[in-house]
C-alpha cells in the first residue's frame, strides 16, 4: 500500500506541473527528482546529471531527426497537392469511391511523416475541400481523415516505435517490420467500413468519373510513384538487412531532397524551414525521452516498477483481462497526454508487468501505439480532432461524432492483434531467421 501511495503522490506531482504548463520533458524530470530527492537517500542531482548524459548519446536516437527531417522535406514538396491527383484514378471504382483516397493516402503519408496530426492535415488540406465540392458525406471525409490521420504512428518509419524502442530497448528495426502487416489491416479495415457504409448511403457516395487508360493513369500519378519508390527502398533495406534505421534514415534524406530538388520544390528557403521543423520536433521529442529515463530511474530506485507488477500479480488477472486494464488505462491517459509522453511514461511499469504474463515485447510496443493511436481520437486533446476542427471549421462534437466509428474500428485492430499475435510477430522472426 505504500508503494501505491508513492506512485499517486508522484502523479499528483506530474498532474500540478502539466496544469501549471511546464513542458512535458521538464515535467517528467521533476518527478523523477523528486521521487529520488524525497523518497530515497540517493543524491538526485548527481542521478539526473548521469541519466541524462547517458541517454542523450544513445546510437538509436540518431534515427529519429533523420527520418522527422526525411518527412518534412518531402511534406515541403507538393505532396498533399501530388496525393489526390495521384491516387484518385485507381481508387474511383471502389465502392465508397474518393473516400478511400483519404484512407490510402493517409497511409503513403504515414510511410513518410511517421506523425500523426502532420499525416492528417497534410492529406486533408487537399482532399477535405475536393470531396466536399465533389458532394461527398462531409462526416464521412472527416471521420476517415481522423482515422487514418492516426496511421502516422503505426506504418514505418513511425516516430512512435522509435521513442517505443529507445524507452524499451527493442530494435527499431524488427519494431518498423513488426508494424507493416497491422498497418496494412488497419487499412483494410477503414477501407471495408467505408464499403460497407456506401452500400448503405449511396445518395452521399457521387457517381464515378469516366473510367482513364492505363498510361493516363501513371501520368497523373508521375510524382507520386517516386515518393512511394522511395519509402519501399527505406524500409526494403532495414528489412534486407542492408542498412541499419539510422543508415536507412540517411538513404531517406537524401532521396528525398533529390525528389524536391528535381521537382522544383527545393529552395534555400524549403531547405532551412524543413531542417528548422525537424530540430524543434526532434528536440521535443528527446525532451520527452531523457525526463522519462530520469524519472524511471526514480521509480527503479523506489522499486516502483516491479512492486506494481507483484501487486498487479497478486490480483490474479488473466493475460487478458491485463490488457483489458492496460487498454481502458491508455485510453483514459490519452484524453490528458500526447502519444510520445503516454509511451516513455508508462513503458518502464507496464513492460515488466506484461512480460511476465507471456506477452512479447515487441508485440506489446505494436499493441501499445495502436492503443496510442486510438488517444488520437479522444477528446479533450485528441490531436486528429483538433486539427480536423481547425480544418473543417466544424465545432468539436461534430468531429468527434464522425471519428467515433473509426475509433471502435481501432478497438477491434486491438482485439484482433490479440486474438491473432503473429500479425506482428511473424515479419520479425521471418527477419530474425534469416
Amino acid at each position: 500500500m505504500e508503494i501505491l501511495t508513492i506512485t499517486g503522490i508522484l502523479g499528483l506531482v506530474l498532474l500540478v506541473l502539466l496544469a501549471g504548463g511546464l513542458w512535458i520533458g521538464v515535467t517528467l524530470a521533476a518527478a523523477g527528482y523528486v521521487a529520488i530527492a524525497v523518497f530515497s537517500p540517493a543524491p538526485a542531482g548527481s542521478l539526473m546529471a548521469t541519466t541524462l548524459w547517458d541517454n542523450s548519446w544513445n546510437w538509436a536516437l540518431t534515427a529519429l531527426p533523420l527520418f522527422v527531417w526525411m518527412g518534412e522535406i518531402l511534406v515541403r514538396s507538393r505532396l498533399s497537392e501530388d496525393m489526390f491527383s495521384g491516387l484518385a484514378p485507381w481508387l474511383d471504382r471502389l465502392p465508397g469511391r474518393l473516400l478511400h483516397v483519404n484512407i490510402v493516402g493517409c497511409g503513403v503519408m504515414a510511410a513518410v511523416a511517421g506523425s500523426s496530426a502532420v499525416t492528417c492535415a497534410t492529406v486533408g488540406r487537399m482532399s477535405l475541400p475536393e470531396l466536399q465540392r465533389r458532394g461527398y458525406s462531409e462526416d464521412m471525409a472527416i471521420g476517415t481523415l481522423a482515422g487514418s490521420g492516426t496511421l502516422g504512428l503505426l506504418i514505418p518509419p513511425s516516430i512512435m516505435m522509435i521513442v517505443y524502442g529507445i524507452s524499451a530497448q527493442q530494435s527499431i528495426s524488427r519494431l518498423f517490420i513488426a508494424g507493416i502487416i497491422p498497418g496494412l489491416l488497419i487499412m483494410g479495415l477503414f477501407m471495408g467500413y467505408v464499403m460497407i457504409w456506401s452500400a448503405f448511403n449511396r445518395k452521399y457516395v457521387p457517381p464515378a468519373d469516366d473510367a482513364l487508360p492505363l498510361l493516363e493513369k501513371l501520368r497523373r500519378s508521375r510524382r507520386l510513384i517516386p515518393i512511394i519508390i522511395l519509402i519501399a527502398a527505406v524500409i526494403g533495406s532495414i528489412y534486407g538487412g542492408y542498412a541499419t534505421p539510422t543508415e536507412a534514415a540517411t538513404l531517406g534524406v537524401f532521396g528525398a531532397l533529390g525528389l524536391a530538388w528535381i521537382t522544383g520544390a527545393l529552395s534555400w528557403r524549403s531547405f532551412v524551414d524543413s531542417l528548422m521543423a525537424a530540430m524543434r520536433t526532434s528536440c521535443m521529442i528527446t525532451a520527452i525521452i531523457l525526463g522519462a529515463a530520469f524519472l524511471s530511474v526514480g521509480m527503479a530506485f523506489l522499486g516502483i516498477p516491479l512492486k506494481l507488477a507483484a501487486w498487479v500479480a497478486e490480483l490474479g488477472l488473466s493475460p487478458m483481462l491485463l490488457l483489458l486494464l492496460l487498454t481502458l488505462i491508455y485510453i483514459v491517459l490519452g484524453c490528458f497526454l500526447e502519444g510520445a509522453s503516454m509511451i516513455v511514461l508508462t513503458t518502464s511499469v507496464a513492460l515488466p508487468m506484461v512480460v511476465s504474463a507471456g506477452f512479447d515485447p515487441i508485440w506489446f510496443g505494436i499493441y501499445l501505439i495502436i492503443v496510442v493511436e486510438m488517444a488520437q481520437l479522444t477528446p479533450p486533446v485528441g490531436f486528429n480532432l483538433f486539427v480536423l476542427h481547425g480544418m473543417s471549421g466544424r465545432d468539436m462534437w461534430t468531429v468527434t461524432k464522425a471519428s467515433a466509428p473509426f475509433f471502435g474500428l481501432l478497438v477491434l485492430g486491438v482485439v484482433l492483434l490479440t486474438l491473432m499475435p503473429g500479425l506482428a510477430t511473424f515479419l520479425p522472426t521471418l527477419m530474425l531467421s534469416r
